[in-house]
């Protein structure tokens, strides 16, 4: 539903200082090195949020505010801040012109190691601003932010960055998006000029051009004149294709074209903005945020065509108990009300913060607030609004903003936080499994207490990290996206709780499954002089597809096994599943059907049928011959042409499989599949290769079969395990 179907004045309390309509919440994401920081630094200052702007070279940005940010050049955890634009009046805009917009910011980490950073913000905003470069175009990370933006339906404006940079080539780029994407991409402005010949931009529906003054550091001197000669027959080709491209796709258009009327400018803005709204087209933009040009027609065009909160696809919810009934939840302040905890953050001086989306009513200070996974109730003792590392305290939250509370207790990522009056459990973001873990080692004992602790906060603000004790080895083993995300988890271990830790070699997170199907019986009979133990099952397992997942189902039929023990049967085979069976590690994709057994009216126990569960699973998976699985990357290398076949041999060296070879102006892009085993270190061994030049990215793909040759030492590995624990 769209705010043209609401009554927006009966939508909002009449205590709120910005309205629903005149509410933003966007992302801005992107590959990494495409300048997401840098555009919001700039936002932020053209807002009038700050008075200087920072660079992310210099360390001094407000959205990358940890340490590890600052030192590394990269965002980490994605930072929330709020601004305000009053749109001038061009005579395209809506009535509003003139009247000052919220602006809800979050800004996204760039690198694959924190892409549950990108997942849970994408889960709760309202639009996004994808960043390009102008040089690289659509890189890996950018189809990965792409999809988790479709994933939750999240609306779309393009800005094509770095237009300044040598070989920026800004049709290449939004042919790629159409390409690469599957975007139904149109420009709505071009740039005058390229490289260092970047002078401004063309509005294409206002048919005015902005163009910069050199001579001023800051960017806010710029002229809006009538769009040079050399550019007005580029231009017009511009606005027909685009005037054809939303006629195609919205029926007011349309009619204008067949009765050969000129469209209006705010007509054709309208138009842009309801299949924005609708995920039917995506504006393309572009400048440099370095240079400080083109990024004021970036922030009208969030005002113009992102959608409010009243714009966006309804939000649905599931009644507790109701075998999936959902309701819809639209944005209203007299609602009851209803929210999404999406994300937890551990902060020096206040606690615990915990970040969430309010998409009905209002909550004030002092409120009772419900959590229906916990079934507890909490009293509301401090709302924050967040800039980046600075709190607000207010007083009270409304439909559509996005706020911290401090002081709850048992609260997860994607809990939902409502009215006890109302029940309703919101879907909650999802996340990738861990790819990679390593054990680490308290240096002293006195950092066994405080590294304990340490490491459970962290795994409460990261979905991704997980950490727990190997019961084999002893060993404790985090596990998280890369090395980059263990490295920066032991940093933050050392800066934030004091903790030294010393770690081992990173290991894969290997996973087994079968390629045929077998049955297996698992007896567990103990006489002991008094009462015995008795538990006999039986199991056929096959495999499952990929990436489906792990299936139990109980076909015990006549009473075989007695109800009461069928869970301590299904609780053994999960236990089996989840410790492996042919090396130690998680099972996958596999159908396990419990299809026989007996007991004993005496001696039969849960633990007896636990541990028959147990055996038969194992029994089975033998005689299927279980494999071992490992992950895959998927790999980019963006190399000069003159390196291409070092690094080419070098990836077969590590066993890749050569997926496309792109050229690219002056550059070559490798794309291949390559196990993760075989990675560690490449970024040195890139850098030697080329002598520095090439740069490369990586993201998890999915799980192979292992080769026989691997698998053994694997299997070597794994029983050597017991013997160096004893």
């Amino acid at each position: 539903m769209t705010a043209e179907a609401k009554d927006p004045k009966a939508l909002n309390s009449p205590d709120r200082q910005y309205p629903l309509e005149r509410t933003r919440n966007i992302g801005i994401a992107a590959h990494i090195d495409a300048g997401k920081t840098t555009t919001t630094e700039r936002i932020l200052f053209y807002t009038g949020l700050i008075h200087k702007m920072g660079d992310v070279d210099d360390g001094n940005t407000v959205t990358d505010w940890m340490e590890q940010e600052r030192e590394r050049g990269i965002t980490i955890t994605s930072a929330a801040t709020t601004c305000y634009w009053t749109q001038k009046d061009d005579g395209c805009a809506k009535s509003y012109a003139g009247m000052p917009h919220r602006i809800n910011i979050i800004d996204t980490p760039g690198h694959v190691d924190f892409t549950a950073e990108v997942e849970r913000s994408m889960r709760v905003l309202d639009g996004a601003v994808a960043v390009f470069c102008g040089v690289a175009g659509v890189q890996p990370q950018s189809e990965t932010v792409w999809r988790q933006a479709t994933k939750y339906q999240v609306p779309r404006i393009a800005f094509v960055n770095k237009m300044d940079r040598i070989g920026a080539n800004f049709e290449n780029a939004v042919a790629e998006m159409r390409k690469k994407l599957g975007a139904y991409a149109y420009p709505v402005v071009l740039p005058i000029g390229k490289e260092d010949a970047l002078k401004g931009v063309i509005d294409i529906i206002g048919r005015k051009a902005v163009v910069y003054d050199d001579r001023d550091e800051v960017g806010l001197k710029y002229s809006v004149v009538d769009i040079p000669e050399d550019q007005i027959e580029r231009t017009n080709a511009a606005y027909d294709e685009l005037l054809n491209a939303v006629a195609n796709k919205d029926d007011e258009i349309a009619e204008y074209i067949l009765n050969e009327k000129p469209v209006p400018a705010a007509v054709l803005k309208a138009a842009i903005r309801r299949l924005t709204c609708r995920i039917e087209l995506v504006p393309v933009l572009c400048g440099s945020a370095f240079k400080k040009k083109g990024v004021q027609p970036l922030v009208d065009a969030v005002i113009d065509y992102l959608p409010s909160p009243l714009d966006t696809f309804p939000t649905e919810g599931e009644i507790p108990g109701s075998n999936g009934e959902k309701v819809p939840l639209g944005p209203d302040d007299n609602g009851k009300f209803c929210s999404l905890a999406f994300k937890l953050w551990t902060d020096p001086f206040v606690g615990k913060l915990v970040f969430f989306r309010v998409y009905r009513g209002k909550m004030s200070k002092g409120d009772t607030i419900y959590n229906p996974r916990t079934r507890k109730r909490e009293r509301v003792s401090r709302v924050m609004m967040i800039q980046a590392d600075k709190r607000l305290d207010v007083e009270t939250v409304y439909s559509g903003d996005i706020a911290a509370l401090v002081g709850l207790r048992n609260i997860t990522t994607g809990d939902t936080l409502c009215d006890e009056a109302e029940e309703i459990l919101l879907e909650p973001p999802t996340f990738p499994e861990p790819v990679i873990s390593m054990a680490v080692e308290p240096k002293s004992k006195s950092d066994r207490d405080k590294m304990s602790a340490g490491l459970q906060r962290l795994a409460e603000e990261d979905p991704t990290f997980r950490c727990f004790t190997n019961e084999e080895t002893g060993q404790l083993i985090i596990a998280g996206m890369g090395e980059l995300h263990l490295e920066i988890i032991r940093d933050r271990l050392l800066r934030e709780f004091k903790v030294e830790a010393s770690a081992g070699a990173p290991q894969i997170a290997y996973r087994e499954t079968i390629n045929s199907a077998a049955s297996g019986e698992g007896k567990f009979i103990r006489q002991s002089g008094g009462r015995g133990q008795y538990g006999h099952a039986c199991v056929e397992i096959t495999p499952n597809e990929r990436g489906k997942g792990n299936e139990i189902e109980n076909k015990i039929v006549g009473g075989i096994i007695p109800k009461e023990y069928i869970p301590a049967v299904i609780d053994g085979v999960e236990e089996a599943i989840k410790g492996g069976v042919v090396a130690g590690y998680p099972m996958v994709d596999i159908k396990v059907a419990i299809t026989f057994g007996s007991f004993h009216e005496v001696d039969s126990s849960e633990l007896a049928f636990k541990m028959a569960g147990i055996f038969a699973l194992k029994d089975a998976v033998r005689k299927a011959n279980g494999i071992i699985l490992e992950p895959i990357m998927k790999v980019e290398v963006t190399t000069p042409d003159e390196y291409q076949g070092d690094i080419l041999g070098d990836l077969n060296r590590r066993r890749g499989k050569i997926v496309a070879i792109e050229n690219k102006s002056d550059a070559t892009i490798l794309r291949a599949d390559v196990p993760l085993a075989e990675m560690f270190g490449y970024a040195t061994a890139v850098r030697s290769l080329s002598k520095g030049r090439a740069a490369y990215s990586m993201e998890p793909s999915h799980f192979e079969p292992v080769p026989a040759s691997i698998a053994a030492t694997i299997l070597e590995s794994a029983k050597a395990k017991p013997a160096a624990r004893s």
